[in-house]
């Protein structure tokens, strides 16, 4: 009777947990905070700040919802709204009718321009026309790559990461960048290297973006929206990050002086100035082990899981291919023609954001890792292949000979000695696997590579970043390594007893 009445507590405990939970309501908001500043990235002590991230928090807190942030690459902020992965896109995404076409936009929450940068010693520049025959860089889905792609004559260059652009323009390797305003005054103008030129071109407004019939949704972020401005907590956001200018308080019909210090870029600037020393360097890198450790698991994870499915696919195929009917043969050599024929990313790319397309939807871990396992299937199907072919016809004759089946013959005699066979090239594409397993960053998940770029961004040494986030893959891998080679020893003892003798 105890027993029964504690089970009828619990469960009504599970109950009233349940229900609590279901009237918590969030609102998954995503950005890219790769050198995202001023808008939403990491900043010291590993956490995010921005105006936009601030501007949502106090949205969300008008909505009385818990704000939750959702990463993600550049690239797929918009198409990762259409799969569900979050309800709006805040990331400085500027609109226009081509993306209104996509995605419903709130009303403005910013309005600015583009800023064109060049070298220091570069005449000035009066207009875009004056651009003609000259690599001028910016990022891609924006308003500056419109109007750059318009102008006649001018050698576009798309960047991932503007902090990069800039510093080929600083480096010589490009004539200037045209991106917005904001970006233009964290990661330009300071720089003694570069300076703006030319008038401000065009007028753009920034909304937040979701996805297409979430009208309810919209409506009730477009009250919130409205009361941070005439709170006038939109005008202290963006006067602390030195953002208030004459066309916003136009805008939001306010007054054109900020309301506050710009005491957010002045910590910025005097951040990205500060010259660390080498030992500087490396203490302030340990305050990102937990995040490389966390990283360097989830690396090794997908890798073990997407070869151990690649090993498994690779075989069924390889066995479809020699010993197959007609059929089966043509279906395997079409998936490993087809496979090996276009690049890892684009499948990678097409699992996460196309198949939805079609009603399936997959989650970033399971789309990595698949993605992973089809495209080395079709590798690992080909050595295994080689494997079998070169083991002689003898050996299943004989086995045929003893009263064994040919489905016998091949799983105790051939397969066992093919593997023999296969097991070094196995090992080492595996080793190419680990590395190829970077690519899975571009579907939202922070593996190794993912973490570089979070670092670098925070601490602006994209060259020590690199080293250390190397030094990890090094790591990794090379026990595999030593594996490998361990394992040809073991299986050709005689050939590695000669080398050792000609040596």
């Amino acid at each position: 009777m105890k027993k029964t009445t504690l089970l009828l507590l619990l469960a009504l405990a599970c109950i009233f947990h349940s229900s609590v939970l279901a009237d918590t309501k969030t609102l998954r908001w995503a950005a890219a905070t790769d050198s995202n500043a001023p808008y939403a990235f990491y900043g010291a002590g590993n956490t995010l700040t921005g105006f936009e991230y601030e501007i949502i928090q106090a949205v969300a807190r008008e909505m009385g919802r818990e704000p939750v942030f959702v990463p993600n690459d550049w690239d797929g902020l918009i198409p990762g709204l259409g799969r569900g992965l979050y309800d709006c896109v805040i990331c400085g995404i500027e609109v226009t009718p081509d993306k209104a076409q996509e995605v419903f936009f709130t009303n403005p929450y910013y309005v600015t321009y583009e800023q064109l940068v060049v070298g220091k010693s570069t005449p000035p520049v009066t207009g875009l026309d004056q651009l003609q025959g000259k690599p001028i860089g910016t990022l891609s889905q924006t308003a500056s790559f419109n109007m750059l792609t318009k102008t006649p004559g001018v050698l576009v260059k798309i960047y991932d990461e503007e902090v990069n652009a800039y510093a080929d323009v600083a480096n010589g390797r490009l004539f200037g960048v045209l991106l917005d305003y904001p970006i233009a005054k964290y990661y330009a103008f300071s720089n003694p290297n570069l300076k703006f030129t030319g008038p401000p071109y065009g007028q753009i407004t920034y909304g937040i973006a979701l996805s297409k019939g979430n009208s309810a949704l919209a409506a009730e972020m477009n009250a919130a929206l409205g009361r941070v401005i005439a709170s006038g907590e939109m005008r202290d956001i963006l006067s602390r990050w030195g953002l208030w200018t004459a066309m916003v308080a136009d805008t939001f019909g306010q007054p054109e002086d900020p309301s506050l210090p710009d005491t957010e870029y002045r910590a910025f600037v005097a951040a990205t100035a500060e010259q660390p020393t080498l030992l500087n360097r490396i203490i302030g890198y340990a305050r990102f082990w937990p995040l490389l450790l966390e990283a360097s698991l989830l690396t090794i994870e997908v890798s073990l899981l997407g070869m151990v499915g690649a090993v498994l696919l690779g075989f069924t195929l390889a066995i479809m291919r020699v010993y197959g009917p007609l059929p089966a043969r043509w279906l395997a050599t079409l998936y490993i023609e087809v496979v090996r024929g276009t690049p890892l990313l684009i499948q990678l790319l097409i699992l996460f954001y196309g198949l939805p397309n079609i009603g399936i939807k997959l989650e970033p871990f399971v789309a990595g890792v698949l993605g992973l396992a089809l495209n080395y299937a079709a590798y690992e199907a080909e050595n295994y292949r080689a494997g079998l072919l070169a083991i002689p016809r003898g050996q299943m004759e004989a086995a045929r000979a003893l009263g064994m089946t040919q489905r016998q013959g091949l799983f105790h005699v051939v397969i066992p000695q093919s593997f023999r066979l296969v097991l070094p090239p196995v090992t080492n594409d595996f080793i190419s696997l680990l590395k190829d397993s970077s690519l899975v960053s571009m579907v939202t998940l922070v593996d190794l590579t993912g973490a570089y770029k979070q670092i670098a961004t925070q601490t602006f040494d994209y060259f020590g970043a690199g080293l250390l986030v190397a030094a990890f893959y090094l790591v990794i891998g090379l026990p595999f390594v030593r594996l490998a080679r361990y394992t040809e020893q073991r299986l050709n003892p005689g050939a590695h007893s000669t080398g050792t003798k000609a040596a």
